[in-house]
């Protein structure tokens, strides 16, 4: 058989974003086999041997001739089995089983099984985002969760054999993620949550400001409840907020279909979780929780019992709204620009101060619980508020409140006046405390109150802001003396 070549478009994904691979196949005579060159990991290594599968499961042969497969650029590590799809069309072409004009202007991405069919890998999203910026079509497994624009100029493949029709006879990916198959997020509503007005209007300021929240409270109080409906008052995900969360999502091979229709992520990890669960790491690298929470919530329950050192990785994500992870082959840089929820019981027994049960824990104990915290990552929450335990009578006869729907009207209001507000006198960033615009007279009670309560500079500046939300929620262009009242009430317990 004469020697023959091709070369087709395939990706690798590193961190959130998808880079463009060569696969370069040419054959030649001699010893019959197949060479993989171009610093594959083990994974991509393994495709030779479902590539050799797949084909004769598809009814196609393998000429006795020696293949060398190039993965370009050579220089860098290629990881994934995403290339599995890529190695078997431009095999097929270079022995002439598959026209050569089937690989231009597409970009082929998808994994293999030995029966031919095509499995669909994490990072879709990103594949199609790198495919709009070539001008490439993109053809992924057909179980791919791509809809809407994402699926634009995107054939969904089934099996190998498919091919031999041309692209043109393949239509757009429809497969389903588990919400897609079992329903989405259940239906919640503020109301459910009974004799927590104090709590509901910390969730409403945070909400109208996105600043993040520690409850603290005994078991039972409905600190979850709080938590879990706080995305129900939020407003939906903009077009480009659900860009940036359905590419998150993607690469962490995380179901998509919630985001699709809109809804806000709420990530609750388990305390047991690690550093690099949280925060992102592993091998591969990917997502950790916070970027997966990313134009959402990200809710900590039992806060003092996370590792220490996981909570004080927050601390540089959520001043900078991006996590930047340093391997030895580059920088993984994820977006994480979420909105904190935490919860906490004030002691190891959870009922210090609770009217109801007698707390049994040493005072040491006790300082050495809340300590776990940390004082640099209280100091980054805005609203800190006391959860207590809801009344027996209110519980029984179903005492909701004010509800999901007209919270989330006023969230939109204070949003909307807040936006307009800055549209007219603009912002200045060097000067948080001055823009949140107090009345003189509420500037001189929270000069003599932050000093009498030994305030620090970022403290004096958080509890500004959160002043600020609650005169957006009033529709003030000013912030009156209340204001301040009201947001030093919900300041952080050990900030100074």
């Amino acid at each position: 058989m004469a020697a023959g070549s091709a070369t087709v478009c395939a990706a690798q994904l590193h961190g959130s974003e998808a880079t463009l691979v060569k696969v370069e196949v040419s054959t030649s005579g001699g010893i019959p086999g197949l060479d993989l060159v171009g610093m594959p990991d083990s994974a991509v290594l393994e495709a030779r041997s479902r590539v050799r599968c797949a084909l004769r499961s598809a009814g196609f042969t393998l000429p006795r001739v020696h293949v060398t497969i190039n993965l370009a650029p050579g220089g860098v590590r290629k990881t994934g089995t995403g290339f599995d799809l890529p190695i078997a069309v431009a095999l097929l072409v270079a022995t002439g089983q598959l026209p050569e004009r089937l690989c231009a202007g597409a970009l082929f991405i998808g994994e293999l099984a030995l029966d031919g069919s095509v499995c669909p890998v994490r990072g879709d999203v990103a594949y199609a985002m790198l495919a709009r910026r070539e001008g490439l079509g993109l053809v992924i497994s057909v179980q791919s969760p791509l809809a809407g624009g994402w699926a634009e100029n995107t054939h969904g493949i089934g099996s190998i054999g498919q091919l031999r029709h041309g692209l043109d006879t393949l239509g757009p990916p429809h497969g389903e993620g588990e919400e897609g198959r079992f329903g989405g997020r259940e239906a919640l509503d503020f109301s459910d949550v009974a004799d927590q007005e104090l709590a509901k209007r910390a969730m409403l300021i945070a909400a109208a400001g996105r600043h993040g929240v520690l409850m603290v409270g005994p078991p039972g109080a409905g600190k979850t409840m709080l938590a879990r409906r706080l995305p129900t008052i939020m407003p939906p995900l903009t077009e480009d907020e659900q860009a940036e969360a359905l590419l998150v999502h993607s690469v962490a091979g995380q179901p998509i279909d919630a985001l699709q229709r809109g809804e806000r992520p709420f990530r609750a990890p388990h305390h047991s979780i690690s550093t690099a669960g949280l925060v992102g790491g592993g091998r591969p690298v990917i997502p950790g929780e916070i970027s997966l929470a990313h134009k959402g919530v990200l809710f900590l329950d039992e806060l003092p019992e996370f590792a220490r050192g996981s909570l004080q990785a927050l601390r540089q994500p959520l001043e900078d709204h991006e996590v930047r992870i340093v391997r030895v082959d580059g920088i993984y840089v994820f977006r994480c620009d979420f909105q904190l929820v935490a919860a906490a019981n004030p002691c190891p027994c959870g009922h210090l101060g609770d009217p109801g049960h007698e707390c049994t824990c040493a005072p040491g104990k006790v300082a050495a619980y809340q300590a776990r915290i940390g004082g640099p990552l209280i100091d980054r929450i805005d609203l800190v508020v006391d959860v207590a335990r809801p009344d027996t009578s209110k519980v029984i006869r179903g005492q909701g409140g004010m509800g999901s729907h007209e919270m989330a009207e006023l969230v939109a209001q204070a949003r909307e006046f807040a936006s307009w507000r800055e549209a007219r006198f603009g912002r200045a960033p060097h000067d948080p405390v001055g823009a949140a615009g107090l009345e003189p007279r509420a500037a001189s009670a929270f000069e003599g109150l932050a000093e009498a309560l030994a305030l620090g500079g970022r403290a004096i500046v958080r509890v500004a802001r959160v002043a600020r939300t609650v005169a957006d929620l009033e529709e003030r262009e000013l912030v009156s003396e209340d204001d301040v009242i009201e947001a030093l009430g919900f300041r952080p317990r050990m900030t100074g």
